[in-house]
Parts: structure tokens; sequence; C-alpha cells
């Protein structure tokens, strides 16, 4: 029974967050200087339950193959969101740092990928800004969603803590 709880809940996770993910499109995705994934504000429930890691890892992967910026936003920014989780799931016990891991993983890794892609896309000067601004700007975006928007909700989902039970 606990297999197939976990299994639910990987899926439900992985299905709000591509769904929030792409709701939120514009913002979402990096197609200007500026994201911020609202979905990233799940990002705390690996505090809660493990079966949030493979649902965060599944639900980046479909929103990222919809609208993200090809190949190698599906396997570097979802690899990135997989080892953001494990390492949420590990500083479970520091509930603060929690969030920790996708604000700085993103932007290192988000952060320089992106700085490359839109050296090749981008009208603006980019080069202007540098990778240190993309990342920068990425982190900004990840400290929006994992901290002004995840951590409360870490908060108050700690008061129904028995539904990840």
């Amino acid at each position: 029974m606990k297999n197939i709880k976990s299994l639910v809940q990987a899926a439900v996770i992985g299905a709000i967050y591509a769904a929030l993910t792409l709701a939120f499109a514009p913002i979402s995705f990096g197609h200007n200087i500026f994201q911020c994934r609202i979905a990233e504000a799940l990002t705390i429930l690996p505090y809660f339950t493990p079966a949030a890691i493979p649902g965060l890892f599944v639900g980046c992967i479909v929103a990222n193959i919809i609208g993200g910026f090809g190949i190698v936003d599906i396997i570097f920014g979802s690899l990135t969101t997989l080892i953001a989780a494990i390492l949420s799931y590990k500083l479970r016990h520091h509930k603060l740092l929690v969030p920790f891991p996708p604000v700085i993983l993103n932007a290192i890794i988000v952060g320089s990928y992106l700085y490359y892609i839109f050296l090749g896309i981008s009208e603006m000067n980019i080069q202007s800004i540098g990778i240190f601004g993309v990342m920068g700007w990425v982190a900004l975006g990840e400290i929006l969603a994992c901290y002004v928007l995840g951590y409360p909700l870490l908060l108050i989902l700690e008061k129904y803590r028995k539904i990840f039970e």
C-alpha cells in the first residue's frame, strides 16, 4: 500500500508542477532575462516525502518538453531539479535550508546554459550582463519561488503533515 501511495504522490506532484509551469509559461521559462517558475515553490515537498523527488523530476521533464529551450533544458534543467530535490530531502532536518538547493543549483546550472543560449538568440547585448548577471536573475526568480512562495507553503503544509504519511 505504501508503494502505491508514494507512486500516486509522485504523480500528483509531477502533474501539479508541470501544470503550474505551463500555466505561468511567460515567466516560467527563460525566454527573457528573468524567469520565475511558480512551480518551484513545490520544491519544498521533499521535506515531507521522498515521493516528491521523482515527482518534481518528471514534472520538470514534462514542462521542459512542452515549453522549454529544447534538449538542453530537458536534460540539464530536469537533472538540476532532480539533484536539488535530493539535496532538499537530505536537508529536511534543517527546515530553513530546504529551499536552498533549488535556488543555488538553478542559478549556477540553468543560469550558465541560459547565458550561452541567449548569446545565440537574444537581441539584447547579453554579454553586457555577463554570465554572473544571468545567474543572478535566475537566482532572484528562484528566491521568489522557493523562499517567498515555497517556504510559507512549507509552514502551512506542516500543519497537515499527516497527508504525506
